[in-house]
């Protein structure tokens, strides 16, 4: 709500002041570079039945537990902007943007030998979740006034991804149940792809006059926006470096995210009936944040 009013009002004083200001029309466009870090961190999703804990064991006993948190609002993006100008005061911007988030660990465990635990084994594991995507961001923006060169703005809008998925890695030494050999390597990719969404930016920024059409332009900029999973599929699956992926069934490589679970749900926790191997799993929905501040530099082109 405190977004919308905010958006509404900036809205109205742009309008004021359009009125207000002597025509200037032209078009522009940007080319920029940019580096987030995270805003705010919150417990990752449980990733392959694993809790997003960080535990150590030393001689079959726990000696360390954590929980893992973060956001995958870290990161590199490219960028760019088309923008027009209605006026000295007032404009609007489209931009076209790849985000390429920092790798962050989901879950992990890490022990001196194998053991069972509540009847199921403990083994080193570990797995690393990234971001990759494409989004729009359709832009307000409230220009100045220059002075010597240097013409301050700001800006609002919103955030559109319009292609992208989470990347999870994982890797283990999980044992056979046999005494030779008594473990084997299993390295696995899972891509989640998302439900729609929509984010929210804001921006302070200035530009330096470089010659009569190039600025140099500079930008600190938040971005605050959640997704869901939608689908999960395995996409890499091999034992001992050998491709293993025909081995697994439909359950194991596709899943299907739900907002809730019931009898009828393709998931041995809540169906009586059990799992139907044969069919995607069903699990619960979860969120990931890719929230951040970031600094934009680039060149800026008028026409």
């Amino acid at each position: 709500m405190k977004k919308n009013l905010f958006l509404l009002g900036f809205m109205v004083c742009s309008m004021t002041m359009m009125g207000q200001t002597d025509t200037k029309e032209s078009w522009y466009f940007k080319l920029g570079g940019s580096y987030f870090t995270q805003t705010a961190a919150t417990e990752f999703p449980t990733v392959g039945g694993n809790a997003a804990l960080s535990k150590v064991y030393v001689g079959g006993k726990l000696v360390s537990e954590e929980s893992v948190t973060g956001s995958f609002g870290e990161g590199f993006r490219t960028g760019f902007t088309a923008g027009y100008r209605f006026n000295e005061r007032l404009g609007v911007e489209m931009g076209v943007n790849y985000y390429n988030s920092t790798d962050k660990t989901m879950a992990q465990t890490t022990t001196d030998n194998i053991f069972i635990s509540g009847g199921k084994p403990v083994f080193n594991f570990k797995s690393v979740g990234q971001i990759t995507a494409f989004d729009l961001a359709p832009a307000l923006v409230l220009f100045l006034g220059e002075h010597k060169g240097f013409e301050p703005y700001t800006k609002v809008g919103v955030l559109v991804p319009v292609h992208g998925d989470l990347e999870i890695t994982s890797d283990a030494i999980a044992p056979t149940g046999v005494a030779n050999p008594a473990t084997v390597a299993v390295h696995s990719v899972d891509k989640v792809k998302p439900n729609p969404t929509v984010g929210f930016m804001s921006a302070l920024g200035t530009s330096y006059k470089l010659g009569k059409n190039i600025s140099a332009f500079a930008e600190l900029e938040y971005r605050n926006f959640t997704v869901h999973g939608k689908t999960k599929e395995t996409t890499q699956y091999t034992v001992n470096g050998n491709d293993a992926l025909a081995s697994r069934s439909q359950a194991q490589i596709h899943t299907n995210y739900q907002n809730s679970l019931n009898v009828n749900s393709n998931n041995a926790a809540t169906n009586p009936s059990g799992l139907d191997n044969t069919k995607p799993m069903d699990e619960l929905s979860s969120y990931v944040g890719i929230s951040g501040l970031g600094l934009t530099l680039g060149l800026k082109y008028s026409l």
